[in-house]
């Protein structure tokens, strides 16, 4: 009896605790619900959904004339809700055949038994989630809406895309460095990506993010997204049809001389707008790429490009003038304990222009040391003043430092005045020269050289970046003068003769530097060829600099592997620009006789009426031709049957090709110019492909 009732107290104890931890986790429970219930909802939220950052489109970056340099194309990322309930069963099982079929003869990836594999296992898995691809185009997501279940729309049909942004350079490398790039926490950011990237990154939105079973995230649609704001498009000064030019002249210079960089600028005078910036390094494979932009951040000694600073000093404070004499005195002569030469000994007494011309190491600094060798500081002040001391203060950072030695510096010496006279113990960027050959061209005005010409915020102007004087007057109306009969000089009958032709006038400075080796000072195997200067020389619209480093083959002096790469440049302006090509016609008060000898009528009528011509135009023809008798010269219209083959003399060559394939022919070309002569004479019956020969001369 006791025995039973131990046991039956035994039991009531177990029970009774039993039912109190059951009252305990059902009022815990309670609690939790009642009381804690909103603060655990927010905590298991909080675990369960995140908002994303949704990048913002950015800006792009355009040249002149409104070509994309830099824009950002969107990749997406596509998955599918493959257990979506909203997709039916019925639907899914009929349609994912389809769809696998599909998919395989797009992205042609994976086998149609693959994809139908991974779209199956994701229904049975419920996978919310499921990747389909990543990195797709836009055009491919076009393309994925119309699948079968994808067509279905956003939501019934399962598509999940999230975008990111890749930013793609439609022309390549051409002005890379330039354009440069921007990566977030990268310290080596450069060019034009880096120094506007406050404007072109744009607002980052947000999206609503749900964790699913598998670790993913995906979005969710509840409408409370904050939307991105597109960064504002830069629009640049670079003309990118110049650009190709500037950098294949100078990759083929460079090829040729074997040279281990280079760069080559063109910069509008008037406004100080770059068009073409070009900077090319061999690679160790031998291959030449943007590697440094040697154009803006390569401070070196110029070299003899320096000699017009140093007379305009001169001449700016009285001290000398193009017809002064000076003794060249063979080529060789002596400051202190150092010898200076010439690159080609011999010559006697002559000008400055002359010894500027023949570009005389030992003229130039002749004429610098008996003007300042009694106050060399008074150089070094004059130099100041044109305002080439300073960095240009360039909107792309890495802009080299200017080094003009002043007397009281740590290196100046008894010899320093000569050798800085001829561009050594200076050092300058060729961008830095550039914009001092330009204040030449511009009549003494010193603009700043710039990138960009605005920015611009859905297709609407926000700033605009108007050209700013450095310095508005380097020199007095005389000395510029002085400089530029100098400059026009080197190019009639100097070192840079090269440039010399019956189109256009160049006028400009050769210049040729050994490069110094540290400390180990010159050798005579390393060198730099420049030539800058500008053009139409009697009506400047452009500067130019080009600058070769190092060539191994083919001669180093500036007017020998320079002058080419500027002519190339300058050749295909005046092939493009009419503003430039408006200077090939004679700009004297009288009017040359007609030269229009035949072509289409409405042309002729449109470029008299342009010229200024009165020309009597004939009406009652397409074509008309120039023809002559006792009264006169006078434009008559050529008479043009369908069988008949006409006289195209007389016309240029895509009128006369254009007639007479109108008209059935074949036409073949042989030289240059208007047509001269026609292999089948005029009135001769036309047969269908009949060949005919024009020979065309200037």
């Amino acid at each position: 009896m006791d025995s039973r009732k131990s046991i039956l107290t035994r039991v009531y104890l177990v029970y009774g605790f039993m039912f109190v931890i059951s009252l305990a986790v059902i009022g815990k429970i309670l609690y939790i619900q009642l009381v804690e219930g909103e603060m655990w909802k927010a905590k298991a939220e909080k675990l369960s959904l995140k908002y994303f950052t949704i990048e913002p489109n950015r800006g792009n970056i355009y040249d002149v004339n409104g070509e994309i340099l830099a824009t950002s194309v969107p990749l997406f990322e596509v998955r599918m809700d493959a257990a979506s309930p909203l997709i039916p069963d019925s639907v899914f099982k009929q349609d994912v055949d389809s769809l696998a079929i599909c998919l395989s003869g797009y992205f042609k990836d994976k086998t149609r038994q693959q994809y139908r594999t991974l779209l199956v296992n994701g229904r049975n898995n419920k996978n919310r989630y499921l990747l389909i691809k990543r990195k797709a185009t836009f055009d491919q997501l076009k393309a994925l809406r119309k699948f079968p279940i994808f067509r279905l729309g956003k939501n019934s049909g399962g598509l999940i895309t999230t975008v990111e942004n890749k930013r793609v350079y439609p022309f390549d490398k051409l002005g890379y460095r330039t354009l440069g790039w921007y990566k977030e926490g990268n310290p080596n950011n450069v060019g034009l990506e880096n120094a506007f990237n406050a404007q072109m990154q744009g607002m980052a939105g947000k999206r609503l993010y749900q964790r699913i079973p598998d670790g993913n995230w995906r979005p969710m649609n509840r409408g409370n997204e904050i939307e991105p704001v597109s960064g504002a498009d830069i629009y640049t000064t670079i003309d990118i049809n110049i650009q190709d030019v500037a950098e294949e002249a100078l990759l083929q210079q460079l090829e040729f001389n074997q040279a281990d960089h280079g760069c080559a600028i063109l910069m509008e005078v008037k406004t100080g707008e770059i068009r073409a910036i070009a900077n090319l390094g061999r690679t160790k494979s031998g291959t030449y790429e943007e590697l440094y932009n040697y154009a803006i951040g390569e401070s070196t000694e110029p070299g003899s490009t320096f000699k017009l600073f140093s007379l305009l000093a001169a001449f700016e404070d009285g001290k000398a003038k193009l017809t002064d004499m000076v003794d060249v005195t063979g080529g060789i002569t002596q400051f202190g304990k150092r010898t200076m030469r010439d690159s080609h000994l011999g010559g006697g007494v002559m000008t400055v222009q002359q010894a500027f011309e023949k570009s005389s190491n030992v003229g130039i600094s002749k004429v610098i040391y008996r003007a300042y060798a009694s106050n060399p500081q008074a150089f070094v002040d004059r130099i100041h003043s044109f305002s080439v001391h300073k960095k240009l203060g360039l909107e792309i950072k890495g802009e080299g430092r200017p080094q003009i030695l002043g007397t009281k510096d740590g290196l100046w010496s008894n010899s320093s005045l000569p050798w800085m006279s001829i561009g050594y113990e200076v050092a300058l960027t060729p961008l830095q020269i550039l914009t001092f050959y330009n204040a030449i061209a511009n009549n003494g005005v010193m603009v700043k050289p710039h990138f960009v010409k605005e920015i611009r915020m859905a297709g609407m102007p926000t700033t605009t970046f108007d050209t700013k004087v450095i310095n508005p007057k380097i020199a007095s109306k005389e000395s510029i003068e002085m400089a530029k009969t100098m400059l026009e000089a080197v190019v009639d009958h100097g070192t840079g003769s090269v440039l010399k032709n019956p189109i256009y006038k160049v006028a400009g400075k050769t210049g040729t530097a050994q490069l110094a080796q540290n400390r180990g000072g010159y050798n005579k195997s390393d060198y730099k060829g420049s030539f800058v200067g500008y053009f139409p020389a009697d009506n400047p619209k452009y500067s130019c600099i080009v600058v070769i480093n190092n060539p191994t083959t083919g001669g180093y002096y500036g007017g020998v592997i320079s002058a080419p790469v500027f002519r190339e440049i300058a050749d295909r302006i005046y092939a493009t620009d009419p503003e430039v090509g408006m200077n090939w016609v004679d700009t004297t008060n009288t009017v040359r006789a007609n030269p229009l000898k035949a072509g289409n009528m409405h042309d002729i009528e449109y470029l008299s009426k342009w010229l200024g011509y009165s020309m009597g135009i004939p009406k009652g023809g397409e074509w008309i031709t120039m023809s002559s008798d006792s009264t006169g010269k006078r434009l008559t219209p050529v008479t043009i049957t369908n069988h008949t083959l006409p006289s195209v003399i007389g016309m240029g060559a895509s009128d006369a090709v254009y007639c007479l394939e109108k008209l059935g022919a074949k036409v073949q070309l042989k030289g240059l110019g208007l047509v001269k002569q026609q292999s089948v004479p005029a009135g001769s019956t036309i047969k269908p492909g009949m060949p005919v020969l024009l020979s065309l001369g200037l």
